[in-house]
């Protein structure tokens, strides 16, 4: 490989970036699936010829993908699959739809570009193909391994068809396919123009370049952050649909010179229900890296070049390596609650450095149903909470734990879904207290507009998410449906096909999340912003925060001097964590 310097190394780095960029704008714009087009639950990456991610959000699936080809991969090929059995788990369940495009330059492999989103339905028992009883990967829907959609610019049609005939929403899931082609065929455009202007050599060179930059940057940050004796933690999550639970999911971390060690050991057998996640080694390299990059230090660059750094044991059979063919439609909440388990962890032995726990989920909000015209509607929308309070500040309110995730906007929704929503807002008082508060969560009333069924999937229902440096916990989530009747009914956090008519109401209440830092060393102005902005009663500001405030909202300093005095003196030290209901809860789940 040739020499090349850090400016070039620079411009390579940032024209990547915006071939990236330049995938999702492709896709947003072609798919039709709102969980794709508006939510943007997808993924981009470009890969060295090794298939190393060298930008992007996932990592290192195209070598496992790739290998199942004795052919080989050419020019024009388009690989598709969604069997997380056959990439390391790289896609987590079935509705995750993958494209790998290999990228020729000159006849020269350069490296692949991928692509994979969230598709509405492929097939099952329920709509939306995320069934909460399903006991095995067979009960979910149909899966694809690794197939060649197009062989040398060649499209399969035998594929489309099959697609097409085993889904409720067709029109959708092709369009998706196609959109996702099209964003990795993008970036294959992008990158052979890259190589044009700079020459295959110095191409391959920057990316190397740039996986070494990662590496270098990840050695200090492990050394700095990761403690040397191990540290354990455990989260729990609190069922699996078909009344097994909690689970507990347990980490312990530690430092070897340069090599960082996570061990899953401890973590309870895998599910019955379809809440177990396949995290492949190399899927959990990723995590960690986008969790220690985005806490200690953003400015690194996200990429597969840290890998060898890690060592990781995950248990075969358990909650986090299940053995095929578990079920894995529902696997966001241990996928969601690693990170806290992860940020427990490395927090154990230096409280102040780390967040408290989030929301903890994926919720999901299902329904469907046939409209007064007839036709067929499918709706899935991922909810979100409150993230948590951190060493820098506060947690963000109604937030997706993913960053790049947003909303489906409340106009969309109404434009095309027979259903009215009376209000989205933050939920007052869910956020944990502390000196930097936990965020709150999102409370969202929907009215059905037809008669239809409703799926919900969520968790934190009974568990807490937990405070940090003397932060409190946030609240648990809910849901309940009222009917036209008058009558009302709390819903568990996982339940399929709830028959509802013209005119009832859900109301989906999500987690909030833990407070960092003891609430009495708050800011008494910030105290008094949050109550004037709804996202703290005046209760709770006077009985956790130690705040009192004026008839006229301003802050009584001489009453808030005095409470907080009489608060500490009642308290004493603010403790490490502050786990909430959690022994209570798991000693009444356990009998």
């Amino acid at each position: 490989m040739p020499a090349i310097d850090s400016i070039t190394v620079d411009i390579l780095e940032n024209a990547l970036k915006n071939v990236k960029e330049e995938m999702d704008v492709t896709l947003f714009r072609s798919a039709m699936s709102p969980v794709i087009r508006e939510q943007h639950d997808c993924f981009p990456m470009i890969t060295d010829p090794h298939g190393k991610m060298v930008v992007g959000n996932f990592g290192s699936h195209v070598p496992e993908v790739v290998s199942h080809f004795a052919e080989g991969v050419q020019e024009g090929d388009v690989i598709f699959l969604s069997d997380p059995y056959s990439c390391g788990g790289s896609i987590s369940h079935i509705n995750d739809w993958m494209i790998i495009v290999p990228i020729f330059f000159e006849n020269q492999l350069v490296g692949y570009s991928s692509m994979f989103g969230h598709v509405m339905d492929v097939g099952g028992p329920v709509p939306v193909s995320l069934p909460v009883t399903a006991t095995s990967i067979f009960g979910e829907g149909v899966r694809f391994p690794p197939v060649k959609l197009f062989e040398k610019g060649q499209l399969n049609k035998a594929i489309i068809s099959i697609i097409q005939a085993n889904t409720r929403t067709p029109i959708e899931n092709y369009s998706d396919l196609m959109a996702l082609v099209a964003a990795c065929r993008t970036a294959e455009r992008r990158v052979k123009e890259v190589c044009q202007r700079f020459g295959a050599e110095t191409y391959l060179a920057g990316l190397d370049a740039l996986l070494e930059r990662t590496h270098r940057m990840m050695t200090q940050l492990i050394q700095n952050f990761l403690p040397t004796e191990p540290a354990s933690f455990e989260d729990y999550v609190d069922d699996d649909g078909l009344g097994n639970g909690p689970f507990k999911m347990k980490l312990t971390v530690w430092r070897e010179g340069e090599q960082a060690r996570f061990d899953w050991t401890g973590t309870d057998p895998q599910a019955q229900g379809p809440i177990s996640y396949y995290l492949s080694d190399a899927m959990f390299k990723m995590f960690i890296g986008a969790f220690l990059i985005s806490v200690f230090d953003p400015a690194i660059m996200f990429n597969d070049g840290f890998y060898d750094l890690l060592e990781i044991t995950t248990p075969e059979g358990s909650l986090l390596r299940p053995k095929f063919p578990a079920a894995l439609g529902c696997r966001t909440h241990v996928l969601s609650r690693l990170f806290d388990v992860l940020s427990g962890a490395l927090s154990v032995n230096a409280p102040d450095s780390s967040p408290a726990a989030g929301y903890g989920t994926s919720p999901y909000f299902i329904y469907s149903g046939k409209e007064d015209s007839g036709r067929d509607f499918h709706l899935m929308e991922v909810m979100y909470g409150g993230l948590p309070g951190r060493p820098i500040g506060d947690g963000l309110d109604g937030h997706s734990w993913w960053p790049a995730f947003v909303n489906i906007p409340t106009e969309y929704l109404e434009t095309y879904y027979p259903l009215r929503v009376e209000y989205y807002r933050t939920g007052r008082d869910s956020g944990g207290a502390g000196k930097h508060r936990g965020g709150n969560c999102n409370e969202k009333m929907y009215t059905c507009l037809a008669d239809g069924s409703v799926s919900i999937h969520d968790d934190r229902h009974k568990l807490q998410p937990w405070g940090i440096n003397g932060g409190s916990p946030g609240t648990s989530s809910y849901k309940i449906l009222y009917r036209t009747d008058g009558t009302q009914e709390e819903l568990p956090s996982k339940i399929d096909g709830v028959q509802v008519k013209k005119g009832d109401k859900i109301l989906f209440v999500t987690g909030g999340s833990g407070g960092w830092g003891d609430p009495l060393d708050r800011d008494p102005d910030k105290v008094r912003l949050d109550v004037h902005r709804g996202l703290v009663g005046r209760e709770k500001a006077e009985v956790e925060y130690g705040v009192t405030l004026d008839a006229f909202g301003a802050v009584d300093t001489v009453a808030t001097t005095a409470r907080r005095a009489a608060l500490r003196a009642e308290r004493g030290n603010a403790p490490s964590f502050t786990f909430g209901n959690r022994d209570e809860v798991l000693a009444e789940l356990r009998g």
